[in-house]
């Protein structure tokens, strides 16, 4: 079993493992043609398609239908026994104020029948405590479905991470993919345990107000809504205003932990070039941008509670003034008149509750169509048909006549030819940004070929599973990648299926074993999440420790040396060797002293292969690879 090349080039966490890690940009290291950190659209705009969102949304809810209509009919009954309970005490205050006015006058037999009270009560008592298990009930089930739709929706952005191609993680940031698992995902889960339901109680509760309402008095109903047009308006205003500015915080959200993640996870770099002031101003500037929509959202948003209590406060003045009128006339009892109150006070909570869940459906429609539009990314092109697996692996690749560019209109490898025979050292050299790890990209597959091939033992690597053609690959980079866990583990990394005893012997070879036994525990000692208690040198011969253990027939290295100390140095070179015995390798060479004996050189130049050959053919030739060579270790030959 060979390293995963995911997390071998940096690209991710081990199960169970921590995001993130040393490698920013591409795995390699290197960001391709407009890579770096580039924001996500800072849009200040509405959500583009809330229908289509939402009908999105639908889709994910339809395998829990049932489920949720049990739930909507707890929701339901809860709100009818909520609607008829007000009626009841209508009852109960009629037969106390008839009874009373009737002491009051003299009137013979009269008397409070609190007999007929206590009936009432008691049925308000039961009615009221099985609308209290219907909420309950419907809370729990609502709570399972939105956890169940948040785990998938995680399950799901992690799996798409898995498919997308190298060159969108060269355009985002880990921050801002993140924020889809820790925010955008949690975000639907709470609207949905909170808001479904209440949407169905809540539309349950405006019909069954309204026909009470109109019951009792159509009248002071009327009075009731006449200011219902204007609270619509203004609420709609409000929405209106708000969708923008909920859509902008989302997306400045996820800038925000971009920032974040990056800073710290460069923490000792950015300490080491004294760049916290620069740092702080870059926050401070997008951290400016979400408090200004944050509260602006938040604020449009509050503003309807008191733009509703204001409506609310209007009815109740006219309701009271036209009850008044209207007993005073015998048309209503004095029973009637509370029972409205309550109920045009439960009416206009509702509405408030409404104007609530309306805002809660734009911050959740924000947030699913962040979602939506990560999960519609376009992905990694899909393997052949009809793949094609080496039976047995001897490593030979041939380069022929590949053209490529990342923008097809600027193509930065003209017709390249080589064939590297098994077991053979290539070395790829060239100045910074040249675009050594070009090659390397092409080879794994994170990007194709524009024209021409590239094959392994004369199979054309397209028409491989990529996953095969990954496994057939080991790679030690000079960013070295750890994760939080034990050095045992880390090493395991390589191959799953390990014993401890091959484990312990690919790190013999690898030299680890050597110094294991010095620190607290040996192989079981726990890697901190920075792994910053073990040395530079110590990490990188971990990484050649798995290395060994995967036992890749073909290799791909990048020369790590420049951050150790001379013993170390000549240990890591000395595994590379062994490393590299009877295998194809494929090294980045950063020092040209070492590839000497290299058996071809592939000389890069403004992402184009200018030279290829052996050291003394380069030499010779008195091209670019010369003048490189002489400007590291030594003054060119005199002429003449």
């Amino acid at each position: 079993m060979r390293l995963p090349y995911n997390f071998m080039m940096g690209g991710g966490p081990p199960p169970g493992g921590r995001p993130g890690g040393p490698m920013r940009g591409g795995p390699m290291g290197g960001r391709g043609p407009g890579g770096g950190h580039g924001p996500m659209a800072m849009s200040g705009e509405k959500v583009k398609n809330f229908g289509a969102t939402m009908r999105t949304l639908l889709k994910y809810i339809k395998p829990y239908r049932w489920a949720i209509i049990f739930t909507l009919m707890f929701s339901i009954a809860a709100t009818v026994f909520a609607i008829v309970g007000p009626k009841l005490m209508d009852n109960a205050t009629n037969i106390l104020f008839t009874g009373v006015m009737g002491k009051m006058l003299g009137t013979v037999g009269a008397g409070v029948d609190f007999g007929a009270i206590g009936g009432i009560c008691l049925t308000l008592l039961v009615l009221y405590l099985a609308a209290m298990v219907f909420n309950y009930a419907q809370g729990w089930i609502m709570t399972g479905i939105a956890m169940k739709m948040t785990y998938q929706l995680r399950k799901q952005i992690a799996e798409k991470v898995s498919r997308l191609p190298l060159k969108y993680f060269d355009k985002k940031t880990h921050g801002e993919v993140i924020s889809l698992v820790a925010n955008d995902a949690d975000a639907i889960g709470n609207t949905l345990s909170m808001n479904l339901s209440s949407i169905v109680s809540t539309v349950t509760s405006i019909i069954g107000f309204l026909a009470m309402m109109f019951w009792i008095s159509w009248a002071m109903t009327l009075v009731a809504l006449v200011i219902m047009p204007i609270s619509l308006i203004l609420v709609s205003f409000i929405i209106k205003k708000s969708q923008k500015y909920f859509r902008k915080n989302w997306d400045y959200l996820g800038h925000v932990n971009g920032h974040i993640e990056e800073m710290f996870g460069s923490h000792n770099t950015m300490k080491a070039y004294n760049g916290e002031e620069k740092s702080i101003k870059q926050f401070d500037a997008i951290n400016a941008e979400l408090y200004d929509a944050g509260w602006k959202s938040q604020f449009l948003s509050t503003a309807m509670m008191p733009v509703m209590s204001f409506v609310s406060n209007l009815g109740y003045v006219g309701v009271a003034i036209m009850g008044g009128y209207l007993a005073v006339r015998g048309t209503i009892q004095v029973g009637d008149i509370l029972a409205f109150v309550l109920y045009v006070r439960n009416f206009t909570q509702t509405l408030t509750q409404t104007s609530n869940i309306a805002n809660q459906l734009q911050t959740t429609a924000a947030a699913a169509e962040r979602v939506f539009a990560f999960l519609n990314e376009e992905e990694e092109s899909a393997d052949e048909a009809n793949t094609v697996t080496l039976e047995k692996l001897n490593g030979r690749v041939t380069f022929d006549k590949v053209h490529f560019g990342y923008d097809p209109e600027k193509i930065i490898i003209n017709d390249f030819s080589a064939d590297i025979k098994p077991g053979q050292k290539v070395a790829i050299v060239g100045p910074t940004g040249a675009g050594k790890t070009t090659l390397v990209k092409l080879l794994m597959r994170f990007y194709d070929v524009n024209s021409g091939s590239i094959l392994v033992d004369g199979m054309d690597i397209r028409k491989m599973k990529r996953q095969e053609l990954r496994d057939m690959f080991g790679m030690v980079l000079q960013d070295t990648w750890l994760f939080n866990g034990t050095i045992r583990e880390n090493i395991k990394y390589g191959n799953f299926k390990a014993t401890d005893d091959e484990v312990k012997a690919a790190a013999k070879m690898a030299y680890v074993d050597a110094f294991v036994h010095a620190l607290p525990h040996g192989y079981d000692m726990e890697l901190n999440e920075e792994t910053s208690n073990i040395s530079q040198g110590q990490k990188q011969l971990i990484t050649i420790a798995r290395a060994f253990l995967a036992d890749p027939k073909i290799l791909i290295l990048d020369e790590a040396t420049s951050s150790v100390d001379t013993r170390t140095e000549l240990l890591i070179q000395k595994a590379m060797v062994d490393l590299t015995k009877d295998r194809t390798a494929f090294i980045i060479a950063h020092r040209l002293s070492t590839i000497r004996n290299a058996d071809i050189i592939l000389v890069m130049r403004d992402g184009d292969i200018v030279e290829q050959g052996t050291h003394e053919e380069l030499l010779k030739a008195n091209g670019f690879y010369a003048s490189l060579y002489y400007s590291q270790f030594e003054a060119a030959p005199v002429e003449g």
